[in-house]
């Protein structure tokens, strides 16, 4: 069949993966170019490991994408909405864009931040694994931040590194049922980690974080996991933003402002739902959405509004110990959770399926069927 309509999708990660698969997939006439700055696809569930240097993070994105998706390495610098605008110069003119530049850890307003390491992108990730190898025994390693990321990255380096002192300053878990915040404090005792709760970190020096009740703890390195920050292609696009940098977007995906622009993953929100929290649960059927809302406009057709329910939270605390934590639709915990020894396996199925089902979207196979384009997420769940 003759190509009649080319999108452009602007980021590789689970949402912009699945978006530009689900074109291909279901409409021979779309073409479809996807930009990322790198030719892998990275794992950012699986970050915390290569910082403690347990796993490692990437895949191929030519075992990822649909055999017709065109892969640009690059950069885009500006979007408008029939054209993508690239660092090295290249123009790509579309009939819609898809816009899932993702997200990292936020410097926000702490003094010193930029001494801090993260886990947020795979640079930032490797550079830890190096600096936690060069480092001296027994040498300080304070994580800041007591949410899933953080406890991920402060138990697997815990677990990894063994010599080192590792400490955790943030309440673990906050959001969680009481019992499986009681479980998640029973797992860093285990593992020797020092908590420093009900605090928060005032500025970090050379060698040492403050906190803001005056006390200090010893730091040899720093790592960051809480705050959030978005690039600023769509602000400095002159595309509608909210207050972080969030591309805005309708209920269906679509931009704002009437574009053929299309919005998914973290670097967007939805007005109106407060609660689509960073994960692959949420991202893979935004970008499964997104392609169907990028299909309906190409139609001159209305979209349809999402509809999205979440099922769980999983939680590795090293390699052997995790939480699985069921919850309802709207992402409140339920009272039912398993942790322990029997969590982890699920916690590594559920990664690995994950990445199972890109591998097998690209051939065309394990496509969610018509009953709505959030079904998979419903039956299935996604950390």
């Amino acid at each position: 069949m003759t190509t009649q309509f080319h999108v452009v999708v602007v980021g590789a990660g689970y949402a912009g993966v699945m978006a530009a698969n689900r074109l291909l997939a279901e409409h021979p006439e779309v073409a479809v170019t996807v930009v990322n700055p790198r030719p892998v696809f990275v794992e950012r569930v699986r970050l915390h490991q290569v910082a403690a240097g347990s796993g490692t993070a990437t895949h191929e994105l030519s075992d990822l994408l649909h055999p017709r998706v065109t892969l640009h390495v690059g950069t885009a610098v500006r979007i408008e909405p029939y054209a993508v605008s690239l660092a090295d110069g290249t123009v790509l003119p579309c009939d819609a864009v898809v816009y899932a530049v993702g997200s990292t850890t936020g410097s926000g307003a702490i003094p010193g931040a930029e001494k801090a390491f993260s886990v947020a992108d795979l640079d930032s990730a490797t550079a830890l694994r190096d600096a936690l190898l060069e480092a001296d025994d027994h040498a300080s390693v304070v994580v800041i931040g007591g949410g899933l990321t953080g406890l991920e990255t402060v138990t697997e380096l815990a677990q990894s590194h063994p010599r080192h002192t590792l400490v955790l300053v943030g309440d673990p878990g906050a959001a969680l049922p009481v019992n499986t915040q009681r479980y998640i404090r029973h797992r860093l005792d285990e593992l020797g980690v020092q908590v420093r709760s009900g605090t928060r970190v005032a500025r970090i020096d050379d060698g040492s974080v403050v906190l803001d009740d005056g006390s200090e703890i010893p730091a040899t390195l720093v790592v960051r996991t809480a705050g959030f920050s978005v690039p600023d292609l769509a602000r400095r696009s002159g595309l509608p933003v909210d207050d972080d940098g969030r591309l805005r977007v309708r209920d269906t995906l679509q931009a704002v402002d009437g574009s053929p622009i299309v919005g998914v993953g973290d670097a967007v929100v939805v007005d109106g739902n407060d609660h689509l929290r960073m994960s692959c649960q949420a991202a893979m059927p935004l970008g499964i959405h997104g392609a169907d809302t990028v299909w309906q406009l190409l139609q001159g057709r209305e979209p349809a509004p999402l509809s999205l329910g979440f099922v769980t939270t999983c939680i590795s605390l090293g390699r052997d110990r995790g939480v699985v934590q069921l919850s309802a639709r709207d992402d409140t915990p339920s009272r039912w959770a398993l942790r322990g020894r029997l969590a982890a396996p699920v916690k590594e199925a559920v990664v690995r399926g994950t990445i199972h089902t890109m591998q097998l979207q690209a051939r065309g196979r394990a496509l969610p069927s018509r009953r709505g384009p959030n079904t998979a997420a419903r039956e299935k769940a996604h950390v």
